[in-house]
């Protein structure tokens, strides 16, 4: 499985969601039973990167979903206008397995009327 792109376009201090629903290579749905996932931004990739964070997104089993969130005080606090990666993994330990669905640059754009924060 390789990772899907998806760039994002971030007005600083704004909510900003996205959903993923994780597939199997025939089309349906992937079973994310016993999955956890985490969601990563960071400067760049690597060992190098300094990450601003690593969150666990949501997971939800029944629907198959996983929903990546980017809540107001976060970008406001972490995230200064300019252009980050992020990427969005999955993983059961149970079974040794990881998998990373999505990946993608932010491109952070400044505020006018919200200009708190960092």
């Amino acid at each position: 499985m390789f990772p899907a792109t998806y760039n994002i376009g971030y007005y600083r201090g704004n909510s900003y969601e996205f959903i993923i629903n994780p597939k199997n290579a025939n089309g349906t749905a992937f079973d994310l039973t016993d999955y956890t996932s985490l969601f990563t931004i960071a400067t760049a990739r690597g060992s190098v990167a300094t990450t601003i964070t690593t969150a666990s997104p949501a997971v939800s089993v029944a629907a198959g979903t996983i929903t990546c969130i980017i809540d107001p005080t976060f970008g406001r606090n972490y995230l200064s206008a300019g252009p980050y990666i992020y990427d969005v993994e999955i993983s059961n330990t149970s079974q040794n397995k990881v998998y990373t669905l999505l990946t993608g640059t932010i491109s952070v754009t400044q505020d006018v009327s919200n200009t708190g924060g960092a």
